[in-house]
């Protein structure tokens, strides 16, 4: 019975080396332009081509010297060369098969280029053919590994770090009052380049790891062990009807869409809602519950609330805003009555209309729907009228 060699190499000829040796300089350049080849973006670079054909150099260079002998495939120092490889194909987030459809091309010209060699100096067997072709396939395979491992490496350290970066986000916004420097520079380290509006949502604690999974690069997520908050970007999966969906059977209470500043007073109006109502299968919006908030006292979300309800009169001057709101405001307590608004304001019922058309043409729809006139209301019945500025204290001196 023939004994099994220790490595396939080892039944490699003797001469080989001789009959390579020569030829190296030619298969080095061959196999690295075929190897550039196969991804021409990558390979338009000099780090790029210089990197290619030193690995093929040290490869073709080790395979040589293997020949006949029982040694590993790849000591430390020329492991490290294509471990090196592989975590710079990750760096440039390109993943393994470019790398790996790189190495079956080279292998296949290895085996030419050594089959090719001995045939020149002499006649070759079919014994040692099947010889090449099995030590060059398990070279090659030796090669692959190194690069895997390489890849895998620098794709677990990037996690670690990409980790780090969310928790760093999700903990600056959470915290609030960091510089906005600061905090722009760390969202835009996690892919964020533009910062506006955030909705939090809160979460059982159980609920991290997966709300991690689903919304991926839109939210980053802190756990604090009584919940887990989930702060996702401003963009279509923030939206309403993406979250109802997104979210149901989750027992979430969905907060406010505050600007990134405002993040922590999101966070305390979606805790306050989730104390008034509770958690369910279905996911409850902040936004349902402002009125009831304000009703208890809850000053944010009445800030909140007036904000938005008052949003479209923004853009009106001081004074005509505040006559608008106060006609806006006797009107909804007289219950659409004119004649009862021109009487307590002292204007003429024709003056209460053209104000009201004002109104209908800013708020639309807003003034048909009871919720929305209940919440318009509120936010007028506490609101600080405005004051012209001869009726302002003068500024200390």
């Amino acid at each position: 019975m023939t004994a099994v060699s220790a490595t396939p190499w080892q039944r490699l000829p003797v001469d080989l080396a001789d009959a390579m040796r020569p030829r190296l300089p030619d298969a080095v350049r061959a196999i690295a332009e075929a190897v550039g080849s196969l991804d021409p973006a990558a390979a338009a670079g000099p780090k790029f081509e210089r990197d290619v054909r030193t690995a093929v150099q040290v490869a073709l260079d080790r395979f040589v010297d293997l020949a006949g002998t029982s040694e590993p495939a790849l000591p430390p120092r020329i492991r490290e060369v294509f471990v090196a490889l592989g975590a710079g194909e990750a760096r440039e987030n390109r993943g393994p098969e470019v790398l790996l459809a790189a190495l079956r091309t080279a292998a296949r010209m290895l085996l030419r280029t050594a089959s090719k060699s001995l045939a020149e100096m002499r006649p070759v067997t079919v014994d040692e053919l099947i010889d090449l072709s099995d030590a060059t396939s398990a070279y090659v395979d030796e090669l692959a590994a190194a690069c895997t491992d390489g890849l895998a490496r620098q794709l677990r350290e990037q996690a670690g770090e990409g980790d780090r970066r969310r928790r760093q986000v999700a903990d600056l916004l959470l915290r609030g009052g960091a510089p906005p420097d600061v905090v722009r520079e760390a969202a835009a380290g996690i892919g964020w380049p533009v910062l506006e509006t955030v909705v939090p949502v809160l979460l059982p604690p159980d609920q991290a790891r997966d709300a991690r999974f689903r919304f991926g690069a839109d939210g980053v997520v802190a756990e604090r062990g009584r919940d887990a908050v989930l702060l996702l970007r401003s963009g279509p999966r923030a939206e309403r009807p993406a979250l109802a969906e997104a979210l149901r059977g989750r027992e979430a209470v969905v907060g406010p869409a505050l600007g990134w500043a405002e993040v922590p007073e999101a966070v305390r109006l979606a805790e306050r809602t989730a104390e008034l109502t509770g958690a369910g299968p279905e996911p409850v919006f902040a936004d349902d519950h402002f009125a009831a908030l304000a009703l208890r006292g809850e000053t944010g979300a009445l800030a909140v609330l007036t904000t938005r309800r008052l949003a479209p009169l923004t853009g009106l001057r001081a004074g005509q805003r505040e006559q608008l709101l106060v006609t806006l405001e006797s009107w909804l307590r007289h219950w659409g009555s004119r004649t009862a608004v021109a009487a307590e304001l002292y204007v003429h019922p024709q003056t209460v209309s053209y104000r009201l058309n004002r109104l209908r043409d800013l708020l639309g729809t807003d003034l048909d729907d009871p919720a929305a006139r209940f919440e318009l209301l509120l936010v007028l019945a506490y609101r600080a009228p405005y004051a012209p500025p001869h009726a302002r204290p003068p500024r200390p001196a």
